[in-house]
C-alpha cells in the first residue's frame, strides 16, 4: 500500500514560509497564526526526516533540503490552481452567486439555511466554493466571501459576523464532561481552553486531547460525542438549535479571530444573498 502524502496544509505554510522566510509573514498570508503556522512545518520536517529550516535569531535560512523540496511544492500548488481553475470559468451566468466561504462557515451555517433563501429568491443560482487559505480566496474570485481570521488577517471592505464568541459544548451539556471527556481544541486561533478556563472561572485541569484544524470539525466531533469542544458560537449555532449540542458555562468569551464577510460584487443577487446571510446569523 502506498504511503499517504503529508497533508496539503503542510505544504502550503512551508511554501509561505520559505517565500517570506519568516513564520509571522507566512502566517499573514495564510490566515492563521504564527504559531500553527511554525507548528504545521515541524510537524512536515519531523513526517520527512529533515530540517527544511535553520532557525536563527535573525530569522529563517533554508537548509539544503529545503532548497531542494521547495520548486517541487511550489510546482505542484501552481498545478493544482491550473487544474481546478479551468473547471471554475465556464460556469459564470445571469443569477448565479459565487460564495467563497471558510469550511466551517459553508458546513454549518449556510447549506443548512441555504434552502430558505433559494425558496425566497427562485430566480438565483447559488455556486458554493469552500476554501480555509487566503491565497484560495485570490485564486477563486467570489461574489461574495467569507474569510477566518483577525481583523488585520481578512482585508478591507470585511464586516465581522456575529455571535461569534468561543463557547464550550458538548452533546450533554453535563458539567461533570469538564473531567471525563476529551477536550477539543482548534489549532490556528488565538483563544485556548486556558482562556476560557481564566476567563469563566471554571476549572480545568485537564490538556486537550484531540486537536482539529478548524471549528466545523470541532463541531463534528462534539455532535459525535467524541469529547467537548471550544467552539465560534456562530458555528455551534445550528446544532444547539437544534439539540444536538449543550453549552456548558456561561456566557461566551470574546474571540480574538471570527468569520468575516465582503461582499466583492455590486449584482443585486450577491446583495441579496449578504444581506440575508447577515440577518441569518444575528439571530
Amino acid at each position: 500500500m502506498a504511503r499517504a502524502l503529508p497533508p496539503l496544509p503542510w505544504f502550503r505554510s512551508f511554501e509561505a514560509a520559505a517565500r517570506h522566510l519568516s513564520f509571522t509573514a507566512a502566517a499573514a498570508e495564510v490566515g492563521l497564526t504564527q504559531p500553527a503556522i511554525s507548528q504545521q512545518v515541524r510537524a512536515l520536517e519531523t513526517r520527512l526526516g529533515v530540517d527544511l529550516f535553520a532557525r536563527n535569531p535573525r530569522g529563517l535560512t533554508l537548509t539544503d533540503d529545503g532548497r531542494k523540496l521547495l520548486p517541487q511544492v511550489e510546482q505542484a500548488l501552481q498545478g493544482l490552481a491550473r487544474a481546478t481553475a479551468g473547471f471554475e470559468s465556464g460556469t459564470a451566468g445571469a443569477g448565479l452567486v459565487t460564495v467563497a466561504a471558510s469550511v466551517s462557515i459553508a458546513q454549518w451555517v449556510i447549506q443548512p439555511r441555504l434552502g430558505a433563501f433559494l425558496n425566497a429568491h427562485p430566480g438565483v443560482r447559488v455556486r458554493l466554493v469552500s476554501a480555509i487559505w487566503p491565497d484560495e480566496f485570490r485564486m477563486r474570485p467570489a461574489d461574495v466571501e467569507i474569510r477566518f481570521g483577525s481583523d488585520a488577517q481578512v482585508g478591507q471592505g470585511a464586516e465581522r459576523l456575529g455571535p461569534d464568541g468561543l463557547i464550550a459544548v458538548s452533546r450533554t451539556g453535563d458539567p461533570d464532561d469538564l473531567t471525563r471527556l476529551p477536550l477539543i481544541e482548534a489549532v490556528g486561533t488565538s483563544a485556548t481552553w486556558r482562556d476560557w478556563a481564566a476567563q469563566t472561572g471554571i476549572e480545568v485541569t485537564a490538556a486537550p486531547q484531540v486537536y482539529v484544524d478548524s471549528y466545523g470539525a470541532a463541531v463534528d466531533l462534539a455532535v459525535a460525542g467524541t469529547g467537548i469542544a471550544l467552539v465560534s458560537a456562530l458555528v455551534a449555532a445550528g446544532p444547539l438549535r437544534g439539540g444536538r449540542l449543550n453549552q456548558l458555562g456561561p456566557a461566551p468569551i470574546p474571540a480574538p479571530e471570527g468569520y468575516f464577510m465582503a461582499l466583492r460584487s455590486p449584482m443585486p443577487e450577491a446583495q441579496a444573498l449578504g444581506q440575508w446571510l447577515r440577518a441569518e446569523v444575528a439571530q
